[in-house]
């Protein structure tokens, strides 16, 4: 991906559509919250694993997720809700001294899957929005955040493939930022590679 799709002049629109869509979907996930979703959140349905970078950062998450009841039929496919934890560890390279850095990071992401074919196709669509807390503000030699405190927000494609579709490799665009709670907000776009195992 080129670092012109990258700039901050450009990613501007895409990040105000981006979490607008995200923010319909934490919504519908959550406007239903019951016995239910409570029973879903037991045990969690799979496992996953990815790696990606942007402007020098390089990532490493591992986390679960777990699927909630809600279902819609979308024109001719399927939508879906899930719910992601995760832990990243973040290798930067710092903005002060020569070398690398290093924070954590925790997230919570409430998710919409969408797939073709009445949910029947291999390939699928992800849109999601939420919350993240990083052990220390991320600051590089290009940017500076001023919360620890952060919206994550993601557009993904993927598919699903092995015995009973229990792998999955996506491709994800992710966006991190504060959403104006305070200033400065950058922002910072991340290409991630997913892997993921279902139980």
């Amino acid at each position: 991906m080129s670092n012109a799709l990258l700039s901050p002049n450009l990613t501007a629109p895409w990040r105000r559509r981006l979490q607008a869509t995200a923010w319909l979907g934490l919504g519908l996930c959550l406007s239903h919250a019951g016995d239910s979703a409570a029973q879903a959140l037991t045990h969690p349905d799979a496992a996953f694993v990815q790696t990606g970078s942007a402007h020098g950062t390089r990532t490493l998450t591992v986390g679960l997720s777990w699927d909630l009841p809600y279902r819609w039929q979308l024109g001719p496919g399927e939508l879906r809700s899930y719910l992601e934890a995760s832990y990243a560890y973040w290798q930067i390279q710092s903005s002060d001294r020569t070398g690398l850095s290093h924070l954590s990071q925790l997230a919570l992401v409430p998710v919409l899957r969408y797939r073709p074919g009445d949910g029947a196709s291999p390939w699928f669509f992800e849109t999601g929005l939420g919350v993240t807390a990083t052990s220390s503000i991320y600051r590089t030699r290009q940017k500076s955040f001023s919360t620890s405190f952060n919206f994550g927000t993601h557009l993904a494609v993927g598919r699903s493939f092995g015995e009973q579709r229990r792998h999955e490799i996506a491709l994800r665009l992710e966006n991190f930022s504060n959403a104006g709670i305070k200033h400065p907000n950058p922002g910072e776009n991340f290409v991630q590679i997913r892997y993921v195992r279902r139980f």
